[in-house]
């Protein structure tokens, strides 16, 4: 990604140094449970929110950390990566918690005008819009699977029946993880039929 990024407001340096492979393995453990648990396949979309604030072991949006942002976003990126899973990075409230994610898996999509910063926008947003190779910023998406980091309430950009996930992984650092996977709405009423197989959420139609 080409583009000059300017740091607005006070960030930190990562003080507990062991911490930076930890929380990578982590965010690679919960990201390889999750697909697994959710049935995640090529060209689906995974939002993640993220205060590094938490992970550290600080209150959310007081410790923004880029590296361990960083850290995080290589580690998910190693699984949904090799998957073709694309990876939607949830903004902070000050960005009204836009979407930072590939042009590619949302190629039709009304992009809004905005560049996240450590401290406008989060960490996490930040290392995501940096890394991707054609970064857009959304208002809204409808993702098929999320990861909850430190308590940044994604359910607003989750389909509409949200299912919550119980991974091995509860944790990234000090914050806790939480996880949801979604399936199609049942819909009709006592004379309905319904494929059961939806329960476990959206069919992969490409095989």
């Amino acid at each position: 990604m080409n583009g000059v990024f300017f740091m607005a407001g006070i960030v930190h340096e990562l003080e507990q140094k062991g911490l930076h492979e930890q929380v990578r393995r982590e965010a690679a453990n919960a990201a390889a449970q999750l697909a697994e648990a959710a049935q995640l396949h090529k060209g689906q979309i995974v939002v993640i929110g993220c205060s590094t604030s938490e992970v550290v072991g600080k209150k959310v949006g007081s410790w923004s950390t880029p590296e361990i942002a960083a850290a995080i976003f290589e580690g998910l990126s190693s699984v949904f990566g090799p998957m073709g899973v694309y990876i939607a990075a949830q903004c902070c409230e000050h960005l009204n918690r836009a979407i930072i994610v590939e042009h590619e898996a949302v190629p039709n999509a009304e992009i809004v005008n905005v560049v996240p910063q450590p401290k406008a926008g989060s960490s996490f947003a930040t290392a995501a819009y940096q890394a991707f190779r054609h970064p857009v910023a959304l208002e809204e998406i409808r993702a098929d699977a999320g990861l909850d980091i430190g308590g940044t309430l994604i359910g607003m950009h989750l389909k509409k029946v949200a299912v919550p996930v119980r991974l091995p992984q509860d944790h990234i650092g000090d914050a806790i993880l939480l996880a949801a996977r979604v399936r199609p709405k049942f819909i009709g009423g006592d004379r309905a039929v319904y494929d059961e197989t939806l329960k476990e959420g959206y069919p992969d139609f490409t095989d």
